[in-house]
Order: structure tokens, then sequence, then C-alpha cells
């Protein structure tokens, strides 16, 4: 592994950190969803108008051409700052490289200079009911009638769906073809007639997911990403960003920083005293220091040109028992007052270890469960029978 910088990627790093240090709001985020929107529209408009909003884009679309390294890197930076995300993620981490790969030259003039803006915010419409981590055995029709395509089914955690005015969308036309054929992507326009947009509750309150249905809804062909029957292809590309490097650098750092203010909790608290809690924290301490060397692993065969293989499988499966590791012990270390949540003015933090640990359970499931990544280990990496 190299674990070396240029002098250009550490020239990169300063100015982005500098840029940082003046910018980056503090505090936590706002209360209710609505508000937070506004609040991660607001910071990425910020980071668009300083040339910060998507530094891997081509410069001839709005970016920066940065490497895999300094697309680490910034991720690297942003959680050492502790910066908010940007509110159309899916937009500047999944759309933007899709149709910058597969869309017509109309579609990238006309879409991406507002998704960097933040002007129109985007959704991901893949997963259904009966396909999530088997994404090609979807469901949802798209029934080819003139210069329109009519759309119905039904998606499932779609991440700020009630807040997007487009969607990316995987569906099938044709319906007589294998499973990873047949298959279209599209642009949606979410205001369509037809759709319509139930936000879903979580176990932590929220409800940034939402399941959407599509009742006949109306796709014009000129919104078709790519060729008819060949949206696996396009959908591959979209994956392989969801799944790619930025991920695993990013949540490595903010995990060092949750891993460094439990330490402080259990100091403060008085849980540091414990042995058996002590030990735990030494372990949770050691997770972590093995993800980033994961992650220099996994850099370093990308610097070579070699492309990621299964072995991502473990940083994804290593990751989601990893922080439920870490939500568990920070409920340890509260006590009694782990029962305080949220709301509640004695809470400590006002609940946020407690919502840590909430959040913490679909790790195991958001893209790819771990009994995916199980597996793809078991038969790819060991060679284990099916």
């Amino acid at each position: 592994m190299d674990f070396s910088y240029t002098d250009k990627e550490t020239e990169f790093r300063l100015e982005l950190r500098r840029w940082l240090a003046a910018n980056a709001p503090r505090g936590p985020l706002p209360a209710t969803l609505d508000e937070e929107a506004e609040y991660l529209s607001a910071w990425q408009r910020k980071l668009f108008d300083a040339g910060w909003a998507a530094v891997h884009w081509p410069r001839e679309y709005g970016g920066r051409g940065a490497s895999l390294t300094e697309q680490a890197i910034f991720q690297q930076e942003m959680a050492r700052a502790r910066a908010p995300q940007m509110m159309n993620r899916v937009g500047i981490n999944l759309v933007g490289p899709t149709l910058i790969a597969h869309g017509t030259d109309e579609q990238r003039r006309r879409y991406l200079p507002k998704i960097l803006s933040c002007e129109e915010i985007w959704c991901q419409l893949y997963s259904e009911p009966g396909a999530g981590s088997d994404l090609a055995a979807l469901r949802t029709r798209a029934e080819a009638d003139g210069d329109v395509f009519r759309v119905s089914g039904q998606k499932v955690w779609t991440s700020y769906a009630q807040f997007a005015k487009f969607g990316i969308l995987l569906a099938r036309t044709d319906a007589d073809a294998a499973k990873h054929k047949g298959i279209s992507c599209f642009i949606v326009d979410m205001r369509t007639p037809g759709i319509t947009i139930r936000p879903l509750r979580q176990i932590t309150g929220s409800a940034e997911f939402s399941e959407t249905f599509f009742d006949a809804a109306e796709v014009p062909r000129t919104n078709l990403i790519g060729k008819e029957n060949a949206g696996w292809g396009v959908a591959s590309t979209t994956l392989a960003h969801e799944r790619g490097t930025s991920f695993p650098f990013k949540e490595q750092v903010l995990h060092k920083i949750y891993v460094d203010e439990l330490g402080d909790l259990l100091r403060d608290g008085g849980g540091a005293a414990d042995p058996t809690l002590r030990q735990e924290y030494a372990a949770r301490y050691i997770d972590v220091e093995v993800m980033r060397l994961h992650n220099c692993r996994m850099m370093s065969r990308l610097a070579k040109g070699e492309l990621p293989g299964p072995e991502s499988s473990i940083v994804k499966l290593f990751w989601a028992d990893m922080t439920q590791r870490l939500g568990d012990l920070s409920l340890e270390a509260l006590g009694p007052a782990a029962q305080l949540v949220a709301g509640d003015d004695a809470a400590l933090d006002d609940g946020r270890w407690q919502q840590r640990m909430l959040w913490s359970r679909c790790a195991s499931i958001a893209g790819g469960t771990s009994e995916i990544q199980r597996n793809i280990i078991a038969q790819r990496l060991l060679g284990l029978p099916r």
C-alpha cells in the first residue's frame, strides 16, 4: 500500500481545509426534516458558488476533474470539518456521473447545471419491495405508447422523494426478456400525474425515506437514458458510483470522530473506570483503524489502474458491523441515561447517541445487505460453493 500523497494532492487538501475552516456551518442539523432540507440546500449552494459541489465531475460540466485520491481527500476533509452532507447528493454522486456517461448532450445541458446549484433535487427510484439487493428482479413496468412510456409499479426507500423535482428510474420495458435484459433507465418528473409519494417513518422518528407509487404515469421517450432495454448497463454506472471510494473514506473519518467522542463520553461519565467498557472501547478503536487500512488498500489498487473487486464487499460488511457495535457501546456507556431520548430535557446531548444507535440498524441493509456481502465474500473470495 502507498500511504503518501503528491504535492498536488497535498495542496488540494490544504486549499479545501482552509475553505472549510472559514465556511463550514457549525452545530447540529435543524430539528424538522423540512428545515433540514432547506439548511442542506443552502449549504450545497455555498459549496457550488466556491466550486466545491462536485469535485469528481469533469471540468467541462462544472466539476474539478478530481482524481480518485482527491475525491477521497474531499470526503476526508468534509468529515474532519464535520461539515453536513449536500442536499442533492443523489444528483451529485449518482445521477450526474450517469448522465455524463450515458445521457444525450441535450440531457446533460438541461439537467447537470441545476443538479450542481441544487435548484432541482433528485431521488433514486431503483429499489422495490421485492427487489432491493436483487435489483434485476424489479417488476415496475414502462410500456411504450408512441412518444411516451406509461409507468406502473412501486419503489421503496426513496431518499428525500418528497423534496425531489426529478428521479432516476429503472423499469422493465420487455417482460419477456432475460432477467438482466429488457430493463430501461428514465428521467422522471416527480410531479407527473399518476405518481404518489408516501413518506415512511423510521425507527429514528424521521421520514427521509418514502415509498413511491406509479399508476400509468407518463414519461416522455426523450427522458430515456441510453437505449431502450439497455438500462442494466446504465444502472451499473450508477451503482458503481454509489458503492465507490467516496463513501468508505468519508465513513472512516466520521467514525474516527465518533470513536473519539465516545472516548470523551466514557471519561466524562465515569465509564472508563469499568475494565469491561475499556476493553470494548479499545476494540472499537481498532475497528476504525482497520477500516482505514482497508480503504488505503482499495485506493492503492485503484491508483495502479486495477478495478475494485469483491474485496469491496469486505469494506461494506465491516462498516455495517462496526457502526452497529459502536452504537451498542455508546448506549452501554450512557448507562440508565440511555433510556432518555431526543426531546427529553434530561437527555444527554439531546439524545444523539440513541439516534446514532437506531440509525445504525439500517447499515446492514443499505447499499446491499450484509447477507449479500457475505455471499459475495464466500463465493468470489473464498471459493465456497453456492
